[in-house]
């Protein structure tokens, strides 16, 4: 989540793009994300929920354990205490996107100025006020651009190398478990949220062609369960479906959970900017 935020951000001005419509949508799929790699939500095992499309399928939280972040607990407190939807129902109902009186309840208010405040606690943004003709607006410009710059560097390593190898990092520590899929997920994120170019702005413009139809091709790949196995066409991340087979296959008692991983990207491919 706060990496998609931060790639959004713009550098010195501190504040998203007014012309983007789905960052707010893709930040909500970001939460689900975060809560099934953390191993606190997961598929309902039925076997008739095969039958249904992946983003269709039921969710149930199998540990309720509090992350220490405010919005993921949230979000886990409303799918522990509801009834239980689908992985789609509830990225649209905590966007707000819900004609269901009902269950207005359940929109998550305000995510990316929370997580921008999350950032500033971090000393990775700061807050200042800034005057756009009509009102004031709370602006969270980058202090720390190594940050930023690392999540750029991680993005382009997936979207240009040959053969992708992620350093570890603060962000991205060695015994981080899915830290492949997780890249992954973050760049497809970031796709949806119509932030990837952000990360690109310093290749030229076949590269950051190659980049858009990289990314493309890793969503059709991953936004279907089990992961797409298909062989590589290109020269691009050659080495990422066995490294990532070999971090599902050692968590082969994790499956439902990254089936919604995979549901959440399926759900990422039905946005505007990907049509």
């Amino acid at each position: 989540m706060e990496e998609v935020l931060l790639l959004g951000l713009k550098d010195k001005q501190g504040y998203l793009s007014f012309w983007n419509d789905n960052i707010s949508y893709a930040l909500r799929g970001c939460i689900v994300l975060e809560l099934a790699f953390r191993g606190r939500i997961a598929m309902q095992k039925t076997p008739s929920r095969r039958s249904f499309p992946l983003p269709d399928r039921i969710l149930e939280v199998i540990d309720d354990t509090m992350t220490g972040e405010v919005l993921l607990d949230e979000a886990l407190k409303m799918m522990k205490t509801s009834e239980k939807m689908s992985v789609a129902s509830w990225i649209d109902l905590m966007s707000g996107e819900t004609w269901n009186l009902m269950k207005i309840g359940y929109q998550l208010k305000q995510v990316r100025e929370r997580l921008a405040k999350g950032l500033v606690d971090k000393g990775i943004l700061r807050t200042e006020k800034r005057n756009f003709l009509l009102f004031d607006m709370a602006t969270h410009p980058v202090v720390d651009t190594g940050a930023k710059e690392e999540i750029r560097r991680r993005v382009r390593n997936v979207l240009t190398q040959r053969t992708v190898v992620l350093p570890s990092s603060q962000w991205l520590p060695e015994n981080l478990e899915f830290r492949y899929l997780r890249t992954l997920a973050m760049v497809c994120a970031a796709y949806a949220a119509n932030v990837l170019e952000n990360a690109l702005s310093t290749l030229g413009h076949e590269a950051r062609e190659k980049a858009f139809n990289q990314t493309d091709e890793l969503l059709a790949d991953y936004s279907q369960w089990p992961f797409g196995r298909k062989a590589v066409m290109n020269d691009i991340g050659e080495n990422l479906p066995q490294v990532i087979a070999e971090e599902v296959n050692k968590a082969a008692d994790k499956e439902l959970q990254l089936e919604v991983v995979a549901a959440v990207l399926c759900v990422f491919t039905r946005l505007d900017s990907l049509l």
